[in-house]
């Protein structure tokens, strides 16, 4: 009867062991285990046989039925791991951030051309001043020696605000009443540029902006003279540009300067190309600014910021600078 044990006990383990689901364990469990089971009727037999058999088969018995058990129990452990595994891989949601490797920016065209400017000056012993960008009609115009007559005082070529009746306040035109300011805050001697932002009533084109950039030069000292302006032109092109730049001055008018002149540069290929304007500081400039012309003399320069962009990189449409166009862009 032993042999009937063993068999009955082997052939459970079999099938426990060739279980796929939890749900064919059960069953397994309730056929081998169960009051109908195998394993039941061989127990309900031993009361036919003699003491020692009955104490060795019942014995055989219970290890079975123990061995059953433990099988039953880890195989339905293995598949209920095995179900939620397979659960949490089916309903699994990558929650991972996606980091992607970002690209640097950097700075626009012209802020790459202002800093150079700047760091070109104060190489050359300048210092930076800067302004407000809504100005008063006398440090924008009446203090710059511009008469009322003047055509940039007209509403065809300023943008004037309502903030006075009047129209005394408007966004300046250019970066020049920075220099009133400068000249009205710090005694001479007066080495300063001024960059910023400027506002004229233009209509775009490949050369002009109604919003564009500037820097103005001013130089307030004794004896100064165009020589020394024209010496300064010289070496900030060959700085800005490259030494195979070279400068010119031609004679020309501004209100604020006498004389006055513009400035060109010289490519490598020998064609010129105009600049900007400078001159010497006119007197009525120089007592606007709370200095006497009689001891007192100095030199100013002023040119487009954006221009000098243009030029350098060779951009042949001043709009492209401002478009927004990423091609564009991630070129400079």
């Amino acid at each position: 009867m032993i042999d009937e044990v063993r068999q009955a006990r082997d052939a459970a383990l079999v099938r426990v062991a060739a279980s796929c689901t939890p749900d064919e364990v059960r069953a397994v469990d309730a056929e081998v285990l169960g009051k109908k089971g195998p394993l039941a009727g061989l127990k309900t037999g031993l009361g036919g046989l003699p003491v020692d058999d009955r104490k060795a088969v019942g014995q055989a018995i219970n290890e079975a039925m123990t061995a059953v058990r433990t099988a039953i129990d880890e195989r339905s452990a293995c598949l209920r791991s095995e179900q939620t595994t397979a659960r949490i891989a089916a309903e699994r949601l990558d929650l991972t951030e996606v980091v992607t490797r970002q690209r640097r920016g950097h700075p626009h065209l012209s802020t790459q051309a202002w800093e150079r400017l700047e760091d070109v000056f104060v190489g050359l012993g300048f210092q930076i001043a800067e302004g407000p960008e809504v100005e008063t009609d006398f440090y924008n115009f009446e203090a710059l020696n511009m008469p009322r007559s003047h055509p940039a005082r007209s509403g065809f070529d300023t943008l004037f605000t309502d903030y006075n009746p009047d129209g005394s306040v408007l966004l300046r035109t250019h970066t020049s009443p920075v220099q009133i300011r400068v000249m009205r805050e710090i005694a001479p001697p007066i080495y300063m540029v001024m960059p910023g932002k400027v506002f004229r009533r233009d209509t775009p084109d490949a050369t002009h902006m109604p919003v564009f950039h500037q820097i103005e030069g001013l130089v307030v000292d004794r004896n100064i003279t165009m020589t020394h302006l024209a010496g300064t032109i010289d070496a900030f092109t060959k700085a800005f540009f490259g030494g195979g730049f070279s400068s010119r001055l031609r004679p020309n008018y501004f209100p604020f300067t006498e004389p006055s002149a513009e400035f060109d540069i010289r490519r490598p290929d020998g064609t010129w190309i105009e600049l900007g304007g400078c001159g010497m500081v006119h007197p009525n400039v120089l007592r606007a600014g709370g200095l006497d012309p009689e001891v007192w003399s100095g030199f100013a320069f002023g040119f487009g910021i954006d221009r000098m962009a243009r030029e350098r990189h060779g951009v042949d449409d001043l709009r492209d600078m401002f478009s927004n166009d990423i091609r564009f862009i991630e070129q400079f």
